[in-house]
């Protein structure tokens, strides 16, 4: 998107900062109101520009520090979001592996995972699935929305088992 930014209005992202800075604006919504009045933006570009000058956007911060906020206070389940990446990575190299500030999303072409430690005692795997029934270890998606049509429970590295394997390169293997 930073590409088509400059692309579509000439500027760079850096840019943009600079413009916003300038006029004093600190809040999101007043950032997007000047850049679409002023300038024409979309919503879209008008939105990324906002969040890149605000620091709010996690691009702006490291992918390490983003995952290792995740697991403050249940750093026991990080091994288990290790094994899994490790997992994945072992599919093919197209996978893009992308940090949130609370989960990683994990893509091909499309998004077809998601890592979340949404407590102190489990992770939810969120996988996406074009049509598959909820069963066994595979429940609705629930607070995933439309991102994942499913989601695994994950308690125990030892639940790290062939079986997640196959659902997560049957995702893998939907995403193109």
């Amino acid at each position: 998107m930073l590409d088509s930014l400059k692309e579509k209005t000439g500027c760079p992202i850096e840019y943009w900062i600079e413009i916003v800075k300038k006029t004093g604006l600190q809040k999101h919504g007043e950032i997007l109101k000047f850049l679409k009045t002023e300038h024409g933006f979309t919503h879209g570009f008008a939105n990324l520009v906002a969040l890149k000058t605000r620091e709010a956007d996690a691009g702006s911060i490291d992918d390490n520090v983003l995952i290792e906020n995740q697991y403050k206070g249940k750093e026991h389940l990080k091994p288990i979001c290790d094994k899994i990446i490790e997992i994945v990575k072992s599919f093919g190299n197209d996978i893009e592996i992308a940090p949130k500030k609370s989960n990683i999303s994990l893509r091909r072409k499309k998004q077809f995972a998601l890592i979340q430690p949404s407590t102190k005692t489990r992770i939810d795997l969120g996988l996406k699935f074009k049509s598959r029934p909820f069963e066994g270890r595979l429940e609705s998606s629930g607070p995933f929305g439309t991102m994942c049509t499913h989601k695994v429970i994950i308690t125990e590295h030892n639940q790290v088992d062939d079986e997640l394997t196959h659902l997560l390169n049957d995702a893998y293997l939907e995403a193109i």
